[in-house]
């Protein structure tokens, strides 16, 4: 699925990225491969998450290139305008409040830069609903719902691809 994300947007060679709910460390490590002169920083809630992405990007990490943080979407430590790209893999159902998170993301996003959400469930699956009653907190949107809050945050110009598995990507650009 994240390799199908990111064929819906381009990464130049030296952006600046983060990963939010960097998870197992995997979409980092793409990152660093597609912006080999740039930056990537990683952020996850779990400390657990945190380390595995710490010990899969070691050699970013020492290079230099690679910053893994613990934090929360809610609170995003980082200065305003500070980053060319911005990813968000399964993760936006855990987020306490969407809206809120969104406007986070937008000001921490250059003028120019791309939010690219993908999520393995586009909302539309009623079998879906049995993620959201096992896993206490967790929310599964809907394409419309993404692209309202989005638009709410200040994104305009929302692009949004599914497929059939019922994957969806949205894309979105700060202008």
């Amino acid at each position: 699925m994240a390799e199908w994300g990111f064929t819906h947007m381009e990464i130049q060679s030296d952006d600046v990225c983060l990963d939010i709910g960097c998870g197992g460390g995997a979409n980092v490590r793409k990152l660093l491969e597609k912006s080999p002169y740039g930056r990537v920083t990683g952020i996850d809630y779990s400390e657990i998450s945190v380390e595995k992405t710490r010990k899969i990007n070691k050699a970013g990490i020492e290079s230099k290139r690679c910053e893994i943080l613990q934090g929360d979407v809610m609170k995003l430590p980082f200065r305003d305008e500070i980053f060319d790209v911005i990813t968000a893999f399964e993760t936006i159902y855990f987020w306490p409040d969407i809206c809120e998170a969104f406007k986070q993301v937008y000001k921490i996003l250059k003028v120019g830069g791309t939010f690219m959400i993908c999520n393995e469930s586009n909302g539309e699956n009623p079998r879906d609903e049995k993620w959201t009653n096992r896993i206490q907190g967790m929310k599964i949107y809907n394409s419309e719902q993404i692209k309202k809050f989005l638009e709410d945050a200040g994104f305009t110009d929302v692009k949004v691809d599914k497929t059939k598995k019922g994957w969806i990507c949205v894309v979105v650009k700060k202008l």
